[in-house]
């Protein structure tokens, strides 16, 4: 039994990601309870404040998805607040929830990422689409991965093989962001490494791969039971492995994270890493990728759950 009183779950909000999320919060509730802990679960409305300041929790586990739940805002109300939460704080959020600040970030420590080049709608439009487009090819080559700037589940993310796709993938990016990344497309195998700090420092749990039936990682692919296969630990030689390793307890302390996160990678033909992105608040559905990096490093995931809470309740 843990010696925490009652917990708060965060879980739902109003990004694209809510259904992802309520599913993340009713998962990490429940495996709490599985550990004896009182977990009250709410959602992100204007009772929220009201409620934490009549009954404050000892301490808040955040699954919120896109939005406020990463970019830092909800972390802000919280500690406006004073109650203790899981997870990194507002600074590092707005970082690492930024995709191009992030990949900025990281490639200034060594780490190898895509080339890419960012693109404001605004910019997109005033200077001419086509001209622009045309410029982008030219320098990056084809194939192309485009996505929002900011958001996560693959949501109006594509890749572009040949340049008569771009301007399609660009108005998918945009009804999702009003900014997007376009990145030189890796081809090679996708792994998701997920890092946690018990209090000894961030540590990695086995890298996850991840092998899509259709070949590309998208929100059905992510959510839906059936549609991906997963091997945890990924099918790496023990060298490549352990870069992945590295790679994400780097951009983990790079982007200056803390408790818990979980960074995205391609292993290209070479076996070289290159970084695409970190989550600061990592799915924990029955298909999400920390859960399976947890079981596959033999932890369970309700101590792991509970410890994280212990640690953010006695930073008070």
């Amino acid at each position: 039994m843990s010696d925490l009183g009652h917990v708060l779950v965060l879980a739902g909000g109003l990004s694209y990601e809510r259904e992802v999320s309520l599913r993340s919060g009713r998962r990490v509730a429940e495996v709490l309870r599985s550990k004896g802990v009182e977990v009250e679960m709410r959602d992100t409305d204007a009772t929220l404040v009201p409620s934490i300041l009549a009954d404050p929790p000892d301490a808040v586990f955040v699954t919120l998805h896109g939005g406020s739940g990463e970019d830092g805002a909800i972390r802000s109300v919280l500690e406006l607040l004073s109650v203790p939460y899981v997870g990194a704080g507002p600074d590092a959020c707005r970082v690492a929830y930024d995709k191009p600040t992030a990949k900025a970030v990281v490639r200034s420590w060594g780490l190898r990422t895509p080339d890419s080049v960012t693109l404001p709608k605004e910019t997109f439009h005033d200077l001419g689409a086509s001209a622009v487009l045309e410029r982008i090819v030219e320098r990056l080559g084809l194939p192309l991965f485009v996505k929002p700037s900011r958001g996560g589940s693959a949501l109006g993310a594509s890749i572009v093989r040949k340049a008569e796709e771009l301007p399609a993938a660009m108005v998918g990016c945009f009804a999702y962001g009003d900014t997007a990344l376009i990145e030189k497309y890796v081809e090679g195998v996708e792994v998701a490494v997920s890092v946690v700090d018990l209090g000894d420092g961030p540590v990695a749990l086995p890298p996850v791969e991840i092998v899509p039936d259709g070949g590309v990682y998208d929100y059905a692919a992510r959510y839906t039971a059936g549609h991906t296969e997963f091997f945890a630990p990924a099918r790496l030689r023990p060298e490549v492995a352990e870069s992945c390793l590295a790679m994400a307890v780097a951009a983990h302390e790079a982007l200056g994270l803390r408790d818990i996160s979980r960074t995205d990678i391609i292993v290209d033909h070479d076996g070289n890493p290159h970084f695409l992105e970190v989550n600061v608040a990592p799915g924990m559905t029955e298909t999400s990728l920390l859960p399976m990096a947890a079981e596959a490093a033999d932890r369970d995931l309700g101590t792991l759950c509970t410890r994280l809470l212990e640690i953010a309740a006695a930073r008070g």
